[in-house]
């Protein structure tokens, strides 16, 4: 298995952190079958349990994470519906805003 202790590498998204623990628990499966199994087995079953849990966490964390963005998302939408020109103000007073920021840091 690779380390990830590079710098540079970005976030992992919730998948790829369910998909490394799905992995871990593939290989704390495998080493139970093995002639470990013999002497660490309580240890094992007690990983095996610990990265279930996980797993299960993290999916119930990304499932709750993604309502609250669509849930986001949609009242946004409803807001701007429902007042056009007060978010179009907004929206040009923040791009003004913004412009004379800029300016200002490119003339210096």
């Amino acid at each position: 298995m690779k380390n990830r202790h590079d710098s540079g590498t970005t976030a992992e998204t919730p998948e790829q952190i369910i998909e490394h623990i799905s992995r871990l628990m593939a290989e704390a499966e495998a080493m139970l079958a093995g002639p470990v199994a013999e002497q660490a087995s309580s240890k094992l079953n007690d990983l095996k349990d610990r990265l279930t849990d996980a797993r299960d966490h993290m999916g119930e964390m990304y499932t709750r994470a993604r309502k609250g963005v669509i849930q986001g998302a949609k009242y946004t939408d409803q807001t701007i519906r429902d007042n056009p020109y007060y978010s179009l103000g907004i929206a040009v007073g923040i791009g003004l805003l913004f412009g004379v920021l800029l300016g200002r840091s490119t003339k210096d």
